[in-house]
């Protein structure tokens, strides 16, 4: 007697234990790609840019450096604002579950129809995707508003914190650029 296609209907507790320990695993080893919240926020890292150049370049090389931080910032801000809207905020825990799979916690490369997905394209369509679904929950002002506040502090902080004491590693070097570190031309 074979039970091909049949569904558990119970489960030891030794599984549960250990998918609760693999998920505990990968949570910390997805949030742990973030950069530290200590050297983000490290007020001696702070000086105005000498010009607009230099303040592009700093929310570029910022942006690649402390992507992760940013994002969890944007979206930290946007979970506030719908705390007086409970669809809006179901809809939103919701999109953090898709968020926390698609890209927070993801250890491999996603990889759909047999191409591998770029991670800036995934955060796009996962920012896109989030924001049109609250958008359907009659929210609007509050989000376009946590929206603009996030973005607000994510460029300001990206243009008056330095660079100099950044460890860029080859894999974030061309992340905004879509220059990849391994495509120089020679």
């Amino acid at each position: 007697m074979t039970n091909y296609g049949t569904i558990p209907t119970s489960s030891s507790p030794a599984a549960n234990l250990e998918y609760i320990s693999r998920a505990k695993d990968r949570i910390k080893a997805g949030l742990g790609t973030r950069r530290p919240w200590k050297l983000l926020y490290d007020y001696h890292s702070f000086s105005l840019p000498a010009n607009f150049k230099d303040a592009i370049a700093r929310v570029s090389t910022n942006a690649a450096y402390f992507r992760m931080n940013y994002a969890i910032v944007a979206l930290v801000i946007l979970f506030l604002s719908l705390l007086w809207h409970p669809i809006s905020l179901i809809v939103f825990i919701v999109m953090m579950v898709v968020w926390l799979f698609l890209y927070f916690l993801r250890d491999e490369p996603l990889v759909v129809i047999g191409r591998t997905i770029d991670d800036r394209i995934v955060l796009v369509v996962l920012a896109v995707l989030t924001v049109a679904l609250l958008l359907f929950t009659h929210a609007t002002t509050n989000i376009l508003v946590s929206l603009l506040v996030g973005a607000a502090v994510v460029v300001v902080h990206a243009a008056i914190r330095k660079t100099d004491d950044l460890f860029l590693d080859e894999e974030n070097t061309g992340l905004m650029t879509g220059v990849g570190a391994g495509s120089s031309s020679s």
